[in-house]
């Protein structure tokens, strides 16, 4: 289960772990059982702290095709300063990139444009215990921000805030169709 706002461990920094044993080991299964159920919105990433568990792990599937990649202790080593918003594009010729929002499994229905580094580089272990040291960019440099500012108790609303942008929740119209509207803070 997803634990959400205003669960203290949400907002509290994630301890290291200090070996990756049976216990660590269910605790990941355990995360890639929460983040492949999770529909509406599906979650791309998803922290220890939101399934109640203080550890500094996070996994990440950027898309239902893709494996799921485990981070445990990680540590962003380097970010370049170019900032970026996600942005998704069309398969088809000619469409044009679109600005996408940011949202969060453990904050429902509540979504922001952010600004993040266009590439990071991380040290982190991987499931065997390997310290593995990689780059990332685009959509991937946005998902391991994302789930990294979870394991320092950070909220991507926070982030939205800071950038003095707005935030927004999805409702839906008289028309089964769903529209954006700003939330008053």
């Amino acid at each position: 289960m997803i634990v959400c706002v205003p669960n203290e461990v949400l907002t509290s920094a994630a301890k290291s772990v200090p070996a990756i044993d049976k216990k660590i080991l269910e605790t990941v299964e355990l995360m890639k059982k929460n983040l492949v159920e999770k529909d509406n919105p599906k979650g791309v990433g998803l922290a220890a702290p939101q399934i109640g568990i203080g550890l500094r792990i996070f996994i990440t599937r950027p898309s239902d095709e893709s494996a799921i990649d485990v981070f445990i202790n990680p540590e962003i080593l380097e970010k370049s300063e170019e900032l970026a918003e996600i942005e998704r594009t069309g398969k088809s010729k000619g469409l044009k990139k679109e600005k996408k929002l940011e949202g969060c499994l453990s904050i429902p229905n509540v979504w922001g444009y952010l600004k993040r580094s266009k590439k990071v580089k991380m040290k982190y272990q991987d499931i065997e215990g390997k310290e593995q040291t990689r780059e990332f960019s685009g959509f991937m440099a946005t998902i391991v921000q994302h789930e990294t500012d979870h394991l320092n108790g950070i909220l991507f609303t926070q982030r939205v805030l800071e950038q003095k942008q707005k935030l927004y929740r999805i409702e839906e119209t008289d028309k089964d169709e769903e529209r954006l509207v700003e939330i008053e803070i």
